[in-house]
């Protein structure tokens, strides 16, 4: 159960917020982002897991309530041209590029495996060292139907991601 649980978390958390500097819009270094999720059929907490995670640093996301946590973006994911495909054991997730302008995109996420379904996002950019938008998911989690939508904001800090390692969709396999 716990397992399941993580996993969960782990593929809202590749869904979420697109990279702070998706298409060349922001700067590589340490971005702060704050997102909140609103989801139908959330799957439960385990008993001790919101401990768990306090324990190892992590805040404890709770549907409605804003989320945030800093992410470490490299020159290559700030020069990529799209976002990277995340893939583990239990997440296959692709996202193509539906239009893209100087400020804005959209894009369709398509996921199998713990979550499975179509998701829609748009990401607005004002200059690059802010961003904010929108994602939205249908489909299934676990086996059961769920319909996600989360609304986010990303700000670059600073050029030194200090002790925060950088992001990878390689890290993403087990």
């Amino acid at each position: 159960m716990k397992r399941r649980f993580i996993s969960g978390l782990i593929a809202g958390a590749v869904i979420l917020g697109p990279g702070a500097a998706l298409a060349a819009h922001g700067k590589p270094g340490l971005w702060t982002i704050t997102s909140t999720m609103q989801m139908a059929n959330a799957p439960k907490m385990p008993p001790g897991m919101a401990e768990m995670m306090k324990k190892r640093g992590m805040n404890v996301p709770m549907a409605g309530q804003p989320f945030t946590s800093q992410m470490c973006m490299t020159a290559e994911e700030v020069n990529a041209d799209k976002p990277p495909r995340m893939t583990s054991r239990e997440i296959n997730c692709d996202t193509k590029i539906l239009s893209q302008s100087a400020s804005s995109m959209k894009s369709e996420t398509v996921c199998h495996g713990v979550m499975d379904g179509v998701g829609h996002s748009e990401i607005n950019w004002t200059g690059n060292e802010h961003y904010m938008g929108s994602y939205n998911f249908k489909g299934t989690m676990h086996g059961q139907p769920n319909e996600m939508s989360t609304t986010y904001k990303g700000d670059w800090i600073s050029a030194d991601c200090g002790a925060v390692k950088p992001f990878s969709a390689k890290a993403m396999a087990h």
